[in-house]
């Protein structure tokens, strides 16, 4: 059975758009220039996280999954996505604009790509001054008013410019158009899936001239049209408690702010992560204990029922299925 915190490698990957965020506020180890992303949970076929602490050191997410199937992600879990981890944990540090994008829903991923949709959510855990993010249209629109604007150049015009700060927090739906822009670093929690179709990407090149692809023709049958924009996350900041943020069909996330020790009961029949996304948090269970710290990761198997949770000063994000 699994009876301790499990902790992952981290998986740096450098981007065009990436800086050094990471390494500087969030203690990544690394040497890359560009880090855009830290995977801290990850089961894609070519990005595999290795267990970095305890008896299991060196054993790949895959590897639990086949060895302890419903003790680490829960017995229902474990009927819905088999040996498959659901979700895919991040933290990105966008120096410059990421590429205006979205992502197509379980349908059309699956046919197309055998492959997840991927719903996902933001937290903010810093933002220069002015920084920004791009969620949704700005004004209604049609498929025949955004291919117009695509082809004049002018999509900038329709889209959804939203002024952020740290503890700002988005849900970002299947289907909408968005992107985040220079200047912020977030912690992501999406569904395991790299689908992504740019529809545009600030005119671009890498060091050899060339721009990167888009996905223009993919996009269009991808995007919806008829969603309402209520894409903020409004959330309660009660010390000592959860207080929910998301709950959609894929995953569920509540921030705790904690500044006691907390007893805590896995009531939900899910694996629980938790990011640290400010200070510094002990986690402990009947065999073992973890410290997280800021921009650190931690995945609690199933099979732990009771635990406590102690901090004098600390923020997280609680995510479940």
């Amino acid at each position: 059975m699994l009876t301790y915190p499990i902790k992952f490698k981290p998986i740096l990957k450098e981007k065009i758009w990436g800086g050094q965020k990471l390494k500087n506020l969030l203690n990544k180890v690394t040497n890359l220039s560009n880090i855009g992303e830290s995977w801290e949970i990850s089961d894609l076929e070519e990005v595999t996280s290795v267990v970095a602490n305890g008896v299991l050191k060196g054993k790949t997410i895959k590897e639990l999954l086949e060895v302890y199937k419903g003790d680490l992600l829960g017995n229902k879990n474990y009927i819905k996505f088999g040996a498959k981890f659901p979700l895919l944990i991040k933290f990105i540090d966008a120096k410059e604009n990421l590429s205006v994008q979205l992502h197509p829903n379980d349908t059309l991923a699956a046919a197309r790509h055998n492959s997840f949709g991927k719903s996902e959510m933001w937290y903010v855990l810093q933002a220069d001054e002015d920084a920004n993010l791009i969620v949704g249209f700005n004004q209604e629109t049609t498929p025949e008013k955004y291919i117009k604007h695509l082809e004049d150049e002018t999509i900038l015009d329709i889209l959804n410019f939203e002024k952020i700060k740290e503890g700002d927090s988005y849900f970002v739906e299947v289907g909408r158009i968005h992107a985040i822009g220079a200047g912020v670093m977030l912690a992501e929690i999406q569904q395991t899936s790299d689908i992504t179709y740019r529809v545009y990407d600030w005119d671009r090149e890498d060091a050899e001239g060339n721009q990167r692809e888009l996905h223009n023709d993919l996009a269009i049958d991808a995007i919806n049209f008829q969603l309402k924009d209520n894409f903020r996350v409004n959330y309660s900041k009660i010390e000592n408690q959860e207080n929910e943020m998301v709950d959609c069909p894929y995953f569920t996330t509540n921030y705790l702010e904690i500044t006691a020790t907390i007893k805590k009961e896995n009531k939900v029949d899910s694996f629980i992560i938790y990011m640290c996304v400010s200070g510094e948090v002990e986690i402990e269970t009947a065999h073992a204990s973890e410290i997280i710290k800021k921009g650190e990761t931690l995945l609690l198997p199933a099979a732990i029922k009771t635990y406590q949770i102690s901090s004098k000063k600390g923020k997280l994000l609680e995510v479940y299925v």
